[in-house]
């Protein structure tokens, strides 16, 4: 008998034994929306070759999760085809329920992969890293929203790779000041907490246990806790914001002195999340971040397919990662 392959939005059973929601949203009862037709700016490379096929082995080798595989970014071809990857940790299926994305939820009950932390340290080694972003599923499960675990997978990477930066895009902990120290004081280079959309929007795009002004204020905390640690924060456009709002929100996490914010275009990742209201073009991603540079920020990435760790090492070279958003609705996707 064939296996039954779990379609998104169904419930399923993970191997640990806990039930899950494929994609973390449940399938619309009247049926998806047409998905309308991408620009030619928005076609992402292929995954394909020789790196590629490492870091998956690599990351499949050592039980890894990643947001690029698990959320279905539209960048994994050139990143993993560059032989890099974010790893998030604790698991695949994460404790909230966010329209806009595409990891599994559900309740895991407290589960962990104690061995994990030593794995994510011999792949960032095996991979040749010198810059590793790690992101994680949302664990409200956890009485410290997994803090102390997200802490010694940063430390384990620091033992073994001492020269590695670190990049941690973590959840909000619930606003608990000590969850947020915890990771703060293991080592890491770049706190990022991500404010996802503008405050009007927060909901019903963010699970209900997430908030705008929660995120803000934990990225506050964060850069008054550890000023020489750098902080970043994302917004996904493309979900209804005005021009004003856009401007409002990045004024309100300058006044959280946040230092880094990406910009990139919100995609649909099933039919059954959130629907897309405007492709935002590449002209307006580079006067946008015209409006956050004047602000302030150290660097805004801003593009269409930009993603919160979407070459993250790149950041403070103050170029926006070495993207020409000028070219990109000249230049066909096949010449890309």
């Amino acid at each position: 008998m064939a296996e039954h392959k779990v379609r998104s939005g169904e419930k399923y059973v993970t191997p640990q034994g806990f039930t899950a929601i494929r994609d973390g949203i449940k399938e619309r009862p009247s049926g998806p929306d047409a998905a309308p037709r991408k620009p030619d700016w928005l076609r992402a490379r292929l995954g394909s070759g020789a790196n590629f096929a490492a870091v998956r082995q690599i990351v499949h080798e050592h039980r890894l999760s990643t947001v690029c595989e698990e959320a279905k970014c539209p960048n994994i071809g050139e990143c993993w085809n560059a032989g890099t990857a974010t790893i998030m940790l604790m698991g695949a299926v994460c404790t909230r329920a966010c329209r806009f994305c595409a990891v599994d939820t559900g309740n895991p009950r407290g589960w962990l992969d104690t061995e994990e932390p030593e794995n994510v340290a011999r792949s960032v080694e095996l991979m040749g890293l010198k810059y590793v972003v790690l992101t994680s599923v949302d664990r409200d499960d956890l009485p410290d929203g997994g803090a102390a675990h997200y802490a010694a997978a940063i430390r384990a990477i620091k033992r073994r790779n001492p020269a590695t930066a670190v990049e941690a895009l973590t959840p909000d902990f619930q606003g608990v000041v000590q969850d947020v120290r915890t990771v703060l004081d293991s080592g890491l280079e770049v706190f990022a907490q991500n404010v996802e959309t503008v405050k009007r929007l927060t909901h019903p795009v963010r699970d209900p246990r997430a908030g705008y002004q929660q995120s803000i204020e934990v990225l506050a905390q964060a850069k008054t806790y550890r000023p020489a640690v750098l902080t970043k924060t994302s917004l996904m456009l493309g979900l209804g914001e005005a021009d004003e709002e856009i401007r409002r929100t990045m004024i309100d996490l300058r006044a959280a002195s946040v230092d880094i914010l990406t910009l990139g275009q919100y995609l649909r990742p099933t039919p059954n999340h959130l629907n897309i209201e405007r492709f935002v073009t590449p002209d307006e991603f580079d006067r946008y971040r015209d409006w956050a540079l004047s602000l302030g920020f150290l660097e805004c990435v801003s593009g269409p397919l930009v993603r919160s760790s979407y070459r993250a090492e790149q950041a403070l070279a103050r170029n926006n990662a070495g993207l020409d958003n000028g070219k990109l609705a000249t230049t066909p996707a096949a010449a890309r």
